[in-house]
């Protein structure tokens, strides 16, 4: 899955769609491991929390976009990377989905969603966005779904 809209904060939500209100932290909880990140355009920096800086297999909590990139399923990056080059240049919402290749061979789904303040004349433009990990990892050689 990789989507990115151009951002239109005023939208209302569909009728009968969830408001903001109705949302239950404790069943996200039990089915996965949610952490939000930033990103300053300006610096090309990107931080994490805790939980996303581990499961990304990286040293800091700040990092680039290529070496947050680097344990993602090859055959995702260079989609993911125009997600992100897109919402660089155009305020977007954006999402994507791959597999973290992890050590042992073992594979741990993640999925994002977040939004982009493009650079302009009164701001250096920023991300934010949310990480989710599914509460289970894929053994080796098992996929989500088969590719065609």
């Amino acid at each position: 899955m990789f989507k990115i809209a151009k951002a239109n904060f005023s939208a209302p939500f569909a009728p009968g769609s969830l408001e903001f209100g109705g949302h239950d932290p404790d069943l996200l909880a039990q089915f996965c491991v949610s952490e939000g990140w930033t990103g300053d355009l300006s610096s090309g920096i990107i931080r994490l929390g805790q939980w996303s800086t581990m499961l990304h297999g990286l040293s800091s909590s700040e990092c680039g976009l290529l070496s947050l990139m680097h344990c993602y399923d090859a055959h995702d990056r260079i989609r993911i990377l125009d997600i992100f080059e897109q919402g660089a240049t155009a305020a977007s919402c954006f999402c994507y989905s791959t597999t973290i290749l992890g050590t042992g061979g073992h594979r741990q789904p993640i999925f994002c969603v977040g939004e982009s303040i493009a650079a302009d004349g009164k701001h250096a433009g920023s991300l934010v966005g949310v990480f989710l990990f599914p509460r289970f990892k894929l053994e080796p050689g098992s996929q989500l779904a088969i590719r065609q």
